[in-house]
């Protein structure tokens, strides 16, 4: 019996692959599990021009495109539409492609040997923001951020203040907790600790968890 995530209802989701089959498939278990699957093309530019009128909140997207990278798809996508969240789903596991996509501004990424349950439960954490990687490749990202951030940081003096909360979860987010899991840990509702992430972006004029994981490596707080 197919399992249907609580989080499904209501999540609007658009696919990008330019395999018909496996597009079609994608397309048919997002939408058996409860989710709107509001366009599919197989297109990277097809993509771009029509996010904003089918307004997904999560794009599933192949890295590899006949008409654009992947990265210039997820630059064309935020470009038009800076709230949408963007799932990765490759079948390419190489390190390099996937620092190449999460620094474009992709929130998670899968590779195709992924599981359909744990693909259907990563498009509701993709939609709340959370960075979504196999453990493996969440080691990867971390390590990449870990040697970017030993180079020398610029100036810290006009750095905006973070309360003793923000910081909480900001380290919490930097071990590579998801949303519920800080609430649990905390005690605090999952919009609470959405709110707290959100403030902390804004205030440190960031886009997604990925730019705060590097942020708190550099200032010691991943440890």
């Amino acid at each position: 019996m197919k399992r249907q995530p609580a989080e499904a209802t209501g999540i609007r989701v658009m696919v990008v692959d330019d395999h018909p089959m496996w597009r079609e498939g994608v397309a048919r278990d997002l939408t058996e599990a409860g989710y709107e699957v509001v366009a599919a093309t197989g297109e990277g530019r097809q993509a771009v021009r029509i996010v904003g009128a089918v307004r997904p909140q999560v794009v599933v997207l192949d890295l590899q495109l006949p008409d654009l990278s992947g990265v210039d798809v997820i630059a064309g996508l935020l470009a038009t539409a800076p709230d949408v969240r963007i799932l990765m789903l490759s079948a390419s596991g190489e390190p390099q492609d996937v620092l190449d996509a999460v620094k474009a501004g992709a929130t998670g990424y899968l590779v195709k040997s992924a599981g359909r349950d744990e693909f259907l439960d990563a498009v509701p954490r993709t939609a709340d923001g959370d960075a979504v990687f196999p453990p493996g490749l969440a080691g990867q990202v971390r390590g990449e951020y870990r040697r970017l951030a030993a180079a020398p940081a610029g100036p810290a003096d006009d750095t905006p203040k973070l309360t003793e909360r923000e910081t909480e979860i900001l380290r919490l987010v930097a071990k590579g907790l998801s949303y519920r899991q800080i609430a649990e840990r905390l005690v605090l509702s999952h919009r609470t600790v959405q709110n707290h992430v959100q403030n902390t972006l804004s205030k440190l004029h960031m886009h997604n968890r990925v730019e705060l994981v590097r942020y708190a490596i550099e200032r010691g707080l991943a440890e």
